[in-house]
C-alpha cells in the first residue's frame, strides 16, 4: 500500500530537515511532525502533496473509450485498448486508488496539525482565518477525493452489497492496521457530504479582494471579535487564494456526488434520492447567473486575455495558461499540421439535432427536415463550433474529409484513413471543441501560434444539467419541487437557447422549441430524461464525462465507434456510406463498475473486489 511510502517518506524528509548543516549536525537530530507545528511551510507542503494529487484531466481522453470517439495515435492507445478488450483489475488506466488515497493521507495528516501551526506571526485574526481556509480547504479536497475513488471503484460485490471504499478520517502510521474493509457506498457518500459541508462553513464561496470587512460572508462576526482587518481578510481570502478549492467548489462536488448517488446504477443502496440529489445540485445554483457566452469559454477571446479574468461559466479550473498551442498541434488536421489526435463518431454528430430542436431520426421528417443527402445543413450551431466536419472551411481552409480529397486540386489530404495514418481521420471527422481556432499551426506555417487557454475542473453548465437530470427524475419536467431554481424544462430551454436550438423569427428573436414542449408534456418524464442526457451528452462531449455517465445511467458500453465515409460521383454530388464499426467496444455488464486493484485485494483479506473482477 503506497500509504506506507509516504509514511517512510515523511520519516526520511523529517531526518534530513533536521539537520542544521550537513557536517555539524543539530543537537536533537530525531524531528517529529509534531515538533514541527511551528514551521507553517513544512505542514502546508502537506496540503501542497495533496493538491498534487488532484484527479482532474482536462484533456480530452476517456472519451475515446467511448461511442463518442477514437484516437488515431498509435502510440497513445491506452483507453482505446481498454475499450477493446484489455481492461481488467490488473490494468486499469481508470484507476484513482493510489492518487487518491495518497491525497486523503495527506490531508489526514493536515487536519491533525493544522489548529497546532503558528499561521500568523501577529494578528489573531489572521491566525483563525488562516486555520479556517486551510481547514476548509483539505476537507475539501478529501471530499473530492473520495468522489472520485467512489466513482471509479464503487460497486457491488458477489453478495450483492454496494460497497464504497476504505474510510479514514485519521492518518495512518507505522502501527495502523491497514488491513480495513471497504464502507458502505452509503456511507462514502455522507462522509463526502459531511466533509463538503464542513469546509462550506469555512470558505467563502469565492476568493476576492473585499472593500470593507463588513462584506464578509461567513464567520463574519467571529473575525471581527479577533479585531479583523481588511488586508488580514484579503491575504487570507482574497485574490491571491483563486483557484484553491472554494465554498463553491465544495458545494459543486457535494453535487456531483449526489447526481451519481441517486442515479440508476446506484440509487437502490446509495440512500440518496433524485429528490434529496436535486435539492442538493439547486444549493450550488442559487444566486448563480446562467452564462449565455458558458459554451465557448475556451474561445472567448476577451475573456481570455487576463488571468484575472473572472470567466462565469466556470466554478474551479486549473492556473491560466499564458501561451499554448498544444491541444492545437495534437487535434489539428494534417492540412494545418496537426496530429488529428481525437475523432468524433458518427453517433455523437447524429446526437445533435436539427436547428428546430427535432432529432435528425424523428418520426416526422417535415417537423425536423432533415435531409440524408445533406446531413449537415441546418443542423443545430452546436455540431459547427464543437466538430469539423466535410467542407467546413477552418483557419481559412477547407477540410475535406471524403475520399475524393486526394483528388481535388489545392486539398490537402484530410480525407479518411481507417488507420489514421499520417494524422488522419478514422471517423470522417476532427475535433473543434475546445481548440482556438487562433492558435496552432496554419496551412502556410509549420510554426504554432500560441494563445491564452483556461482548462476548466468543473463547470456551472455540468451543475445545471445535473440539477435538471435529479429535479426531472423527482418532480417531472414541469416542477421546481419549491428550489426556486427552475424546473427541468427551463433549464434545458435555457441551454438548448443559448446553443441555437429552438425556432427563432425573421429578427433572429427566440419564439419556442416545440420538441422540448413535447418533451415536457410527456408526464412520465422519459422523453425530457431522454433529452437531458442527449443535453448532457452534447455540452459535455471530449469533457471526459461520457464514460462515466453510460455507466451510472446503465446504459449499452459496448456501441461500436460508427464514422462516415463520404465519396463523391461524377455528377458532383455526394454519396454518404455509414462505417458502423470503425472501432469495436468490448465492456462486459460487470464493468459498469471499475475494479479494486486486484494487488490490493490480494494484500488485504478484508477487501472484497466488485462482482466479475
Amino acid at each position: 500500500m503506497k500509504t506506507k511510502n509516504i509514511i517512510y517518506y515523511l520519516a526520511g524528509l523529517l531526518l534530513f530537515s533536521s539537520c542544521d548543516d550537513m557536517f555539524e549536525p543539530a543537537k536533537e537530530n530525531t524531528r517529529q511532525l509534531e515538533t514541527l507545528v511551528q514551521e507553517s511551510d513544512y505542514i502546508h507542503g502537506l496540503l501542497i502533496y495533496a493538491y498534487n494529487r488532484l484527479p482532474y484531466s482536462t484533456r480530452t481522453k476517456t472519451d475515446v473509450a467511448t461511442d463518442d470517439a477514437v484516437t488515431n495515435k498509435s502510440d497513445d492507445q491506452t483507453f482505446s485498448n481498454m475499450a477493446t478488450g484489455t481492461w481488467t483489475a490488473d490494468n486499469n488506466p481508470m484507476t484513482q486508488w493510489d492518487a487518491c488515497k495518497d491525497g486523503i493521507q495527506y490531508v489526514n495528516l493536515f487536519l491533525k496539525y493544522v489548529d497546532q501551526v503558528n499561521w500568523a506571526q501577529s494578528a489573531k485574526s489572521k491566525q483563525q482565518m488562516f486555520i479556517d481556509r486551510m481547514r476548509g480547504e483539505a476537507l475539501g479536497l478529501r471530499a473530492i477525493f473520495y468522489y472520485h475513488l467512489i466513482q471509479a471503484h464503487g460497486g457491488y460485490t458477489n453478495e450483492g452489497e454496494l460497497l464504497g471504499v476504505p474510510l479514514l478520517t485519521e492518518p495512518e502510521d507505522g502501527s495502523s492496521d491497514y488491513n480495513q474493509p471497504r464502507a458502505s457506498f452509503e456511507a462514502c457518500v455522507r462522509q463526502i457530504f459531511a466533509d463538503c459541508d464542513a469546509a462550506a462553513e469555512l470558505l467563502p464561496d469565492q476568493y476576492k479582494d473585499l472593500n470593507d470587512v463588513e462584506e464578509i460572508t461567513k464567520n463574519k462576526q467571529k473575525y471581527l471579535d479577533l479585531g479583523v482587518q481588511l488586508s488580514g481578510y484579503n491575504l487570507v481570502f482574497g485574490d491571491m487564494a483563486k483557484n484553491l478549492v472554494s465554498g463553491k467548489v465544495v458545494q459543486a462536488v457535494k453535487a456531483q456526488t449526489a447526481l451519481l448517488a441517486a442515479s440508476p446504477a446506484y440509487r437502490a443502496q446509495s440512500g440518496v434520492s433524485s429528490e434529496e440529489a436535486a435539492k442538493i445540485c439547486a444549493e450550488v445554483l442559487k444566486n448563480v447567473e446562467f452564462d449565455e457566452n458558458g459554451n465557448h469559454w475556451y474561445n472567448d477571446k476577451e475573456r481570455l486575455k487576463s488571468s484575472k479574468t473572472i470567466i462565469p461559466e466556470i466554478v474551479w479550473r486549473e492556473d491560466y495558461v499564458s501561451a499554448d498551442a498544444s491541444q492545437e498541434d495534437e487535434n489539428f488536421p494534417p492540412s494545418l499540421h496537426g496530429k488529428g489526435k481525437v475523432n468524433p463518431t458518427q453517433s455523437l454528430v447524429d446526437a445533435f439535432p436539427m436547428a428546430n430542436g427535432y432529432p435528425i431520426n424523428y418520426a416526422d421528417k417535415s417537423k425536423s427536415g432533415y435531409d440524408a443527402t445533406d446531413p449537415y445543413a441546418n443542423r443545430d450551431p452546436r455540431l459547427a463550433d464543437d466538430i469539423i466536419y466535410n467542407g467546413v472551411q477552418f483557419k481559412n481552409v477547407e477540410i475535406i474529409t471524403g475520399t475524393y480529397a486526394s483528388q481535388t486540386p489545392n486539398v490537402l489530404n484530410d480525407n479518411i484513413d481507417p488507420n489514421g495514418q499520417d494524422g488522419r481521420t478514422r471517423t470522417g471527422y476532427y475535433l473543434k471543441k475546445l481548440l482556438r481556432e487562433d492558435a496552432g499551426k496554419t496551412a502556410s506555417s509549420t510554426t504554432s501560434t500560441n494563445q491564452p487557454h483556461i482548462f476548466p475542473r468543473i463547470r456551472y453548465t455540468e451543475l445545471w444539467l445535473a440539477y435538471a437530470e435529479t429535479a426531472n427524475d423527482a418532480w417531472g419536467p414541469t416542477s421546481d419541487g419549491g428550489t426556486g431554481i427552475g424546473t427541468a424544462k427551463d433549464i434545458i430551454q435555457k441551454i438548448r437557447k443559448r446553443g441555437g436550438v429552438g425556432t427563432f423569427d425573421a429578427d433572429g428573436n427566440y419564439t419556442g422549441d416545440p420538441y422540448l414542449d413535447e418533451c415536457a408534456n410527456d408526464n412520465t418524464g422519459a422523453k425530457m430524461r431522454d433529452l437531458i442526457r442527449n443535453e448532457r451528452r452534447i455540452e459535455l462531449c471530449f469533457e471526459n464525462k461520457r464514460f462515466w455517465d453510460l455507466r451510472r445511467w446503465e446504459l449499452n458500453t459496448s456501441n461500436p465507434a460508427d464514422g462516415i465515409q463520404i465519396s463523391k460521383n461524377d455528377d458532383g454530388t455526394l454519396t454518404y456510406t455509414p462505417l458502423p464499426t470503425v472501432e469495436m467496444r468490448k465492456y462486459e455488464p460487470y464493468q459498469n463498475f471499475g475494479p479494486i486493484p486486484n494487488t490490493e485485494v490480494l494484500r488485504w483479506s478484508n477487501l472484497k473486489q466488485n462482482k466479475g473482477w
